[in-house]
Formats: structure tokens, C-alpha cells, sequence
């Protein structure tokens, strides 16, 4: 069964692109969030915003999908996956900010 996942793509007022995720990752749909990085990424010659302010829960396999990507993706994230993210060494690799 998979977990309910909603991926959009946009720009912000500076054209920086975003990926926003909103619902929960794990391993049922991680595939779906490591296709939809991979293609933002590959798509834009600067830095992305992955936005994760809209998400309930992340595993370990959305986790994973974040760490190749650490030079090239700054995270935005609410008060409940910041520690996730600090603990991981997510924090330490990558720009992180909290809404």
C-alpha cells in the first residue's frame, strides 16, 4: 500500500525552482520522490529548494534520496523534521532552514 505523496514543482519570485513535497515519504513512494529530485536537479544549472514544510513524516528511504543530492539542494523544513534532519547529518551536509 502506498503512502499518500504529492510532489509539485515551481519557482520562486527570484526564479530559483522549488520542489515542494507534501504527505509522507517511505519506502512505498521514496522511488516517486527520488525521480521527481532527480529531474528538478538535472533541470536547473543552480542551487534547488527541496520545500518539506508540508510534510507529516519521513523515513529512512526519503532520507536516503536526500544525501546525493547535498550539494546541489537547500532544504526548507518545519519544526517536526528538523531534528530528523540534524540527527541524520543531513544539517551538517546541506543547507537546511526551518519555517
Amino acid at each position: 500500500m502506498s503512502t499518500t505523496l504529492t510532489l509539485a514543482t515551481s519557482r520562486r519570485p527570484d526564479g530559483t525552482p522549488v520542489l515542494a513535497a507534501a504527505g509522507e515519504v517511505d519506502m512505498s513512494n521514496a522511488d516517486d520522490f527520488a525521480a521527481a529530485l532527480a529531474e528538478a536537479v538535472a533541470t536547473t544549472s543552480g542551487p534547488l529548494v527541496v520545500d518539506l514544510t508540508a510534510l507529516e513524516y519521513l523515513d529512512s528511504a526519503g532520507l536516503a534520496v536526500l544525501f546525493p543530492h547535498v550539494e546541489r539542494i537547500h532544504l526548507l523544513t518545519g519544526p517536526l523534521l528538523a531534528p530528523v534532519l540534524t540527527i541524520a547529518g543531513l544539517a551538517d551536509l546541506m543547507t537546511v532552514s526551518n519555517r
